[in-house]
């Protein structure tokens, strides 16, 4: 890894940060590009030196031009592709989230292309799927029908096809990852962001209500971050697209697990009893059988480090509530 050089979009949201940690430890040569210059997410989990290591570029994603001088400004050999704009943010303004989401994706693939690099990482979305009543009971294939009921998942649906246009047209291989309910340090934004916001409020000693309830697939940042990482040390044939598994358990389960790294906090953690729109756990043999073996953070051992990172950055004043 020590002779790639990695360009990352999207690197200051969560995921984007929690895959560039890994990468720093790993040694690898590392650039980011994002619209923000807000590196927060970055120091809630990273130290000062590593953070120091990293080559910041500033940039649209949707700017064809700015895409191409950032493949040439970092010498990148390979890239992870994460800038997206989530659920809400493209219901309030649906041309953004198309600019961002879809031509920013054509943008990355042509600058790729342009570039010479002949494999593509990105994050697509279980909002590619449609409600759980569209699918038989068990686990959800990769290839199970596609039927989005949210522009965000329409736009995901959308970035699958331009990978598979390019591997088709021009060679470029891909792996496209699923995730569903991410949760870990940095975790503030979109539609599923409500467990992690707990945790957050655990760690300043004040009740939260999470925003749903029922049965759903909890996705630790670090393991989607380290599958990412895998899948870009993986090059294949075709554009694949995989489902991602984590833990499957009840809001219940959640709310024990974060009352048991904060005690004080028992019984005001709530959630309300409505499940999120989508099926409830996915099938990932086939992602394990390509990359694996994946990681799997225990659920209790995922929220009780989410909590200590998050009370370490509250207690040092990098940030506040």
């Amino acid at each position: 890894m020590n002779h790639s050089s990695i360009l990352i979009t999207g690197a200051l949201g969560c995921i984007g940060a929690w895959t560039v940690r890994q990468l720093v430890r790993a040694g690898a040569a590392v650039s980011v590009l994002d619209l923000s210059d807000d590196a927060q997410r970055m120091r809630l989990i990273m130290t000062d030196d590593e953070i120091e290591r990293i080559r910041f570029l500033h940039g649209d994603i949707t700017d064809p031009a700015a895409v191409e001088a950032a493949f040439s400004a970092s010498a990148a050999t390979q890239v992870i592709h994460l800038a997206a704009l989530q659920i809400p943010a493209c219901k309030a303004n649906p041309v953004l989230g198309a600019r961002v989401n879809v031509v920013g994706a054509v943008n990355i693939f042509e600058a790729a292309r342009k570039a010479g690099i002949r494999h593509v990482v990105y994050a697509s979305s279980i909002a590619v799927y449609g409600p759980a009543e569209e699918y038989p009971p068990g686990p959800v294939s990769d290839d199970a029908p596609l039927c989005p009921r949210t522009l965000y998942g329409v736009f995901k649906q959308a970035d699958e096809g331009i990978a598979n246009v390019y591997w088709h047209d021009h060679g470029i291989s891909s792996i496209a990852l699923r995730p569903y309910v991410v949760y870990g340090a940095g975790r503030d934004q979109g539609m599923t962001s409500s467990p992690t916001k707990a945790m957050l409020a655990a760690a300043a000693g004040q009740p939260y209500h999470i925003a749903y309830g029922g049965r759903c697939d909890m996705q630790y940042a670090a393991d989607v971050a380290a599958a990412l990482i895998q899948a870009m040390q993986t090059p294949g044939q075709g554009a694949a697209v995989y489902n991602l598994r984590g833990s499957v358990v009840r809001m219940a389960e959640v709310v024990a697990a974060i009352e048991a790294a904060a005690p004080a906090l028992r019984g005001q953690i709530t959630y309300d009893q409505q499940s999120l729109p989508y099926p409830e756990e996915w099938d990932d043999r086939a992602v394990q059988a390509a990359l694996g073996p994946l990681p799997v953070t225990p659920l209790r051992e995922g929220v009780a480090e989410t909590i200590e990172l998050f009370g370490a950055a509250l207690a040092s004043g990098r940030l506040s509530l």
